[in-house]
């Protein structure tokens, strides 16, 4: 049986493409960091992903686009913004064959950074309120 080997680090998987797929995965993982400063790298589902307060977004190559994965809350939020993308509950795609939207991907990632910490607030308030 073949088992498929998951890359170990988000630089590891971006090194497995193409040069030009290369240079749109490190772009999207530039504005990641850049819009979520404190997040934390890795690799999940064999996706790179960030985490910060729980899961923040995952993103991946394919074919022929790049999709985000934002959860569905960030695809609700942003329904006018991504007409032009072909979106799912929780995913957008970027076709290889356009620019990306680097100041759209940054609106959600910051969305996504105060959606969690508003989620983790309150479940710290939940868990004082169980303890009284």
């Amino acid at each position: 049986m073949l088992v498929k080997r998951f890359p170990e680090s988000i630089e590891e998987y971006i090194i497995g493409y193409p040069p030009e797929i290369r240079e749109r995965l490190k772009k999207i993982r530039s504005i990641i960091r850049k819009a979520a400063p404190e997040a934390e790298e890795k690799i999940s589902y064999g996706m790179p992903a960030f985490t910060h307060n729980g899961m923040l977004i995952y993103f991946a190559a394919h074919t022929k686009h790049i999709g985000l994965y934002p959860f569905s809350s960030a695809i609700v939020a942003f329904r006018e913004e991504l007409a032009e993308y072909k979106t799912a509950k929780g995913s957008i795609q970027f076709p290889n064959d356009k620019p990306l939207p680097l100041n759209l991907i940054s609106q959600i990632v910051a969305f996504r950074v105060e959606e969690n910490k508003i989620m983790a607030e309150l479940k710290t308030g939940l868990k004082k309120n169980k303890k009284k």
